[in-house]
């Protein structure tokens, strides 16, 4: 048995608009599991404690939930809401729609951690900032990001003290990069059905 990372609470982000899906990422049944199941999942294998952000509670959800504090602010609001609420010194972000993500990955990423805000995997030059890490410490600049009118993650990533993690690196642990494969289409999620 590996290890559980303590110091940590995971946290399912499942609070959008999923417009370009049409419907409801989180409810899709992937291989007889919703997503938000797949992701639960593999979350509850690496870290003790896992959290749903979500806009409003969802009866179907048994894990504890929590929403955000500013309405319609994207992810963002999420991670703020999850972050405030984790009684942990870390939050591990991921997406409902990312039901490939290794805990091969996310122990690589946790084990960068050391004295930065945030550790965020690289993907094609972009980064996966609903795949990372992020310190409690980190809290009161995304306040401030948001506060100031930037809702965007990027944004809120300049702002803090970033451990980029390259595609190469990720490749070690996950040759094909299928972490960060996320369902935002229906032709992503029946690319993901074959």
């Amino acid at each position: 048995m590996v290890a559980m990372i303590d110091d940590c609470t995971a946290l399912i982000l499942a609070g959008g608009d999923s417009r370009r899906m049409g419907q409801d990422k989180a409810g899709l049944v992937l291989d007889g599991k919703t997503l938000l199941g797949h992701v639960t999942g593999i979350m509850q294998q690496v870290f003790p404690r896992v959290v749903v952000s979500v806009r409003q509670l969802r009866g179907e959800v048994e894990l504890p939930q929590v929403c955000d504090e500013q309405p319609a602010s994207g992810p963002l609001a999420g991670l703020i809401a999850g972050l405030a609420r984790a009684d942990t010194p870390w939050v591990f972000a991921v997406a409902c729609d990312m039901p490939f993500v290794t805990p091969a990955v996310v122990r690589h990423l946790a084990s960068l951690r050391d004295k930065h805000q945030a550790v965020v995997p690289m993907v094609g030059e972009h980064p996966q900032p609903l795949a990372a890490f992020y310190a409690a410490s980190a809290l009161e600049a995304m306040r401030a990001s948001l506060e100031s009118g930037d809702k965007s993650l990027r944004g809120m990533l300049q702002k803090l003290d970033v451990r980029y993690v390259s595609e190469a690196e990720l490749r070690e642990c996950d040759p094909q990069l299928r972490s960060f494969v996320d369902l935002d289409t229906p032709q992503d999620y029946q690319a993901a059905k074959k």
